[in-house]
C-alpha cells in the first residue's frame, strides 16, 4: 500500500492526511497525519471520506464540444484550438473586456496564479475573479482597511491560548470541526469564556456563557453597542489605542449613538445581554474574535468586518497569541486563490494593478508589452454584464455558478446569453449544461501543487494516482491554452516551477519553496528563504503602520420580511456536505447521512402552519419557489428559516437575493424575505 501525504480538499483548516493507494494504483482510503501541526491525527467526517468521490463514475474523462445543441467527445487538440480561437475572435470583435475568467478556491495556488496570468498576460483583461467574492471578499477589504492585510491574524494553535471567544456568524463545530473542538476543549478543560452571537442555536451555544440571538443583519448595531459600553465603563485598552491606532475619536463619536437600549431594539435582544457581552470580552487578557460567512455575506459585510476589527483594537486584542480577528475560510484554497491575484484589481500578493511600478514588474517578468490598469469585473458584476450583453464569453475553472450564485434564474439567463462558455471541471454540474466546451480536469489526488489554509499556511498537495481517463491537471490545461494563443510565457515543467515564479514576484510568498514546505508548510508573510513564517500578524506594528478605526453605522438589510413574505430566510452549509455538493454528494457515506434538501423551521411556526417534521414543504421568495423537507427544530428562532445550498434538487440559491455590498460586491445570502407552505 502506497501512502502519499497531501492536504484535504474540503474546508480551509488545512488538515493533512495520507492517501492510500493499492498495488493496482487505485485510491482506497485516507489515514490522518499524526505529525501535522493542525490535524494532529484527527479528521472530520468529510476528511475521512475525501477519497470516495475521486473514482466516481460521473468523472469527466474526455474533452467535449457542443455540436447542434449536443455535447460530443473530442480530442484535446481540437478542444484547445477552439477555446483559443473563439476567445480571441470574440475579443477581436468586442474588445478585450468582453471575456472573463472565473478561477477556483478548490484548485491549487499554482493554478490560480496561472489563471490570472492567462487572463492578464494573454487576453489583456482584469476580468478575473473567483468564489471568494461570494464568501470572504468582505474580509479581504475590511481587514485590509483596518490592519493593512485581509487575512486571519492568528494561527489555529492560538485558539487554545485564548481566555475568551466571541464566535459570531460561524457554525464552527460543523464547518470547521477541528477548530470547533479546540474551542470546546479550552472552554471545558481550562475555563475559557465563550460568547456566541448567532441567530441559530448552534452546538457551541450549549457551552456558552451567553448566547445572543440577534436578528440576522444587525451585527453593526450590536458590536457598536458593545464598544459603547466598553468606552462608557472605561474598559478599553487606552495604551494600545493611544500607541497603535488612529481615528479613535471618530469611532468614539459613532458608537456613542448606539447605547444598549437603542441597539437592543434594533437587534431584538435585551440591553442586559449587550452589557454582559461587553464586560466578559473586555475583561479577558486574551480575547479572540472568530467569524465566518454569517458576518461577511451581507450588503453591509465590509462594515461588519471593520466593526469586528474595531472591537479587537479597542480592547488591545490583536498582535498577540490567543487574540486577533480570525475569519474562517470555507474552502480548501480560498485564501490561496486570493493570495494569487485571482481577483479583478490585484496581482499575486495583493499588488494593485493600478500602480504603474507593479505593472512594470509583471510586464517584465511575463515578457509582455501591455497589461491593463483598470479593475475588472467581479464574479457578481460579470454575471450582470453577461445578462446585459456586455460580456460575451466566460471561462470557468472549478466553479459552479449555477449552484453557488444568488438568484439562479438571473444567473441562468445571463449564461444563456453568452456567445461562448468554457467549463473546466472534474464532474458534470448544473453549470456544465451550458458549456460550449468542457475540459476534464484532474482532482486533487491526481496532481501536485499547494493550498493555503485559513491560517495562511502554504502546504503541499501531492499526486497519488494517475489522472482518470484523459483528464489533465488544471495547470497543464491553462498552459496549453496559452500556447495555443501563441504565448510562450507559460511553459513550465512542473508546478514547482510555477511556485518559484510566484515567490519571485510576490513579497509575502518570497520565502516559499517546495523544499521548505515539504512536511508542514509555512505561514505567510514569509518574505525570504531565511524567514520562518509568521504565526501571529501585527505584533508590535500593523501591516499598514497604525491600525485604522473604521466606524460604521447600522444599515438594514436589503430585503426584510413583510406581510407577504413574513419569514427571514438565511442560507449556509450542513455538516455532511461541502459547497455545491459536487464532491460530497458523490461520496456514498456522506450523501446517505444528508440525502435531501431541507429547511429548518421553528416548532411554533410549524405548529401554526400545520407542518410536521420531515414533511415536504415549498419555500418561496420574490425570485422563485423550491421544495424541501422540513426539519422542525428550535435551532432557528421564530420567524426564521434556514436552508443549506448543497442540493441541486432543492437549490436554496434560487431564492436568495443578489443585492450586493457596494464595496466588496458580495451578495446578501444571509437575509431575504420568504414564505413557507406545505407541499401537496
Amino acid at each position: 500500500m502506497k501512502r502519499v501525504l497531501t492536504t484535504c480538499p474540503y474546508c480551509g483548516i488545512g488538515c493533512m492526511f495520507y492517501l492510500l493507494v493499492d498495488g493496482d494504483g487505485i485510491l482506497v482510503g485516507v489515514e490522518p497525519s499524526t505529525q501535522h501541526v493542525v490535524s494532529k491525527g484527527q479528521l472530520c467526517v468529510k476528511g475521512w471520506n475525501a477519497h470516495h468521490f475521486v473514482n466516481h463514475p460521473d468523472r469527466l474523462t474526455l474533452p467535449m464540444i457542443r455540436r447542434n445543441g449536443q455535447l460530443e467527445s473530442t480530442c484535446w487538440d481540437e478542444a484547445l484550438d477552439l477555446v483559443a480561437t473563439r476567445l480571441k475572435e470574440i475579443q477581436a470583435a468586442n474588445g478585450s473586456d468582453s471575456v472573463a475568467f472565473f478561477s477556483s478556491a478548490k484548485t491549487t495556488n499554482e493554478e490560480n496564479y496561472l489563471m490570472m496570468k492567462l487572463a492578464r498576460a494573454v487576453f489583456k483583461t482584469n476580468n478575473v475573479d473567483h468564489c471568494a467574492r461570494l464568501c470572504h471578499s468582505s474580509t479581504v477589504i475590511g481587514l485590509a482597511a483596518a490592519f493593512g492585510s485581509g487575512a486571519m491574524t492568528n494561527s489555529i494553535s492560538c485558539v487554545e491560548q485564548a481566555d475568551c471567544y466571541l464566535v459570531t456568524g460561524s457554525n464552527t463545530t460543523e464547518q470547521h470541526p477541528l477548530i470547533g473542538s479546540r474551542i470546546i476543549n479550552n472552554v471545558v478543560n481550562n475555563g475559557a469564556r465563550l460568547i456566541v452571537a448567532d441567530n441559530r442555536k448552534i452546538r457551541l451555544s450549549r457551552l456558552a456563557d451567553i448566547h445572543v440571538r440577534w436578528k440576522n443583519g444587525t451585527d453593526v448595531a450590536f458590536l457598536n453597542s458593545v464598544m459603547n459600553v466598553i468606552i462608557a465603563e472605561g474598559l478599553e485598552d487606552t495604551e494600545f489605542v493611544r500607541d497603535r491606532t488612529e481615528n479613535y475619536e471618530q469611532l468614539k463619536r459613532t458608537v456613542a449613538d448606539y447605547p444598549p437600549e437603542r441597539a437592543a431594539e434594533i437587534c431584538g435582544i435585551t440591553p442586559r445581554e449587550i452589557v454582559q457581552v461587553s464586560r466578559i470580552f473586555a475583561a479577558a487578557e486574551r480575547a479572540m474574535i472568530v467569524y465566518a460567512m454569517g458576518i461577511t455575506q451581507h450588503t453591509h459585510g465590509v462594515d461588519n468586518v471593520k466593526t469586528c476589527a474595531n472591537l479587537a483594537m479597542l480592547t488591545g486584542n490583536i498582535g498577540r497569541p490567543g487574540t486577533g480577528v480570525n475569519p474562517l475560510r470555507g474552502q480548501n484554497n480560498v485564501q490561496g486563490a486570493c493570495d494569487m491575484g485571482a481577483l479583478p484589481d490585484v496581482y499575486s500578493g495583493y499588488q494593485k494593478v493600478a500602480e504603474p511600478a507593479i505593472r512594470a514588474k509583471f510586464k517584465k517578468a511575463w515578457a509582455v508589452k501591455y497589461l491593463p490598469d483598470g479593475a475588472g469585473h467581479a464574479v457578481t458584476t460579470a454575471i450582470d454584464a453577461a445578462a446585459e450583453g456586455r460580456l460575451k464569453a466566460l471561462y470557468i475553472m472549478g466553479e459552479n455558478p449555477m449552484m453557488s450564485d444568488p438568484d439562479q434564474n438571473h444567473v441562468r439567463k445571463a449564461i444563456e446569453r453568452l456567445e461562448f462558455v468554457v467549463v473546466q471541471d472534474i464532474f458534470p454540474t448544473p453549470t456544465t449544461r451550458y458549456a460550449d466546451i468542457i475540459l476534464p480536469a484532474g482532482s486533487y489526488a491526481e496532481k501536485d501543487g499547494t493550498f493555503t489554509s485559513t491560517e495562511r499556511r502554504v502546504q503541499r498537495v501531492r499526486k497519488a494516482i494517475e489522472p482518470v481517463g484523459q483528464s489533465r491537471s488544471d495547470w497543464q490545461i491553462l498552459c496549453d491554452v496559452a500556447v495555443k494563443c501563441g504565448y510562450g510565457g507559460m511553459k513550465y515543467s512542473s508546478p514547482e516551477d510555477v511556485m518559484d515564479e510566484i515567490a519571485a514576484l510576490t513579497p509575502i510568498y518570497g520565502g516559499i519553496s517546495y523544499d521548505r514546505i515539504d512536511r508542514v508548510g509555512l505561514q505567510w508573510p514569509c518574505p525570504d528563504k531565511n524567514h520562518s513564517g509568521t504565526a501571529v500578524m501585527h505584533a508590535g506594528k500593523f501591516a499598514r503602520g497604525l491600525g485604522m478605526f473604521s466606524p460604521a453605522r447600522y444599515r438594514p438589510s436589503a430585503e426584510l420580511p413583510d406581510s407577504r413574505y413574513p419569514f427571514l430566510l438565511s442560507t449556509g452549509r450542513c455538516y455532511f456536505h461541502f459547497h455545491t455538493g459536487t464532491m460530497t454528494r458523490r461520496s456514498r457515506l456522506l450523501d446517505r447521512e444528508e440525502p435531501f434538501p431541507f429547511v429548518e423551521v421553528n416548532p411554533a411556526d410549524a405548529a401554526e402552519l400545520r407542518i410536521q417534521n420531515r414533511n415536504w414543504v415549498y419555500v418561496a421568495t420574490r425570485r422563485a419557489e423550491v421544495k424541501a423537507m422540513a426539519h422542525v427544530t428550535d435551532v432557528v428562532g421564530k420567524g426564521v428559516l434556514f436552508m443549506p445550498f448543497h442540493f441541486e434538487e432543492g437549490p436554496a440559491n434560487l431564492l436568495t437575493n443578489n443585492a450586493l455590498d457596494p464595496v466588496a460586491k458580495i451578495p446578501e445570502y444571509k437575509v431575504c424575505a420568504a414564505k413557507i407552505r406545505s407541499a401537496p
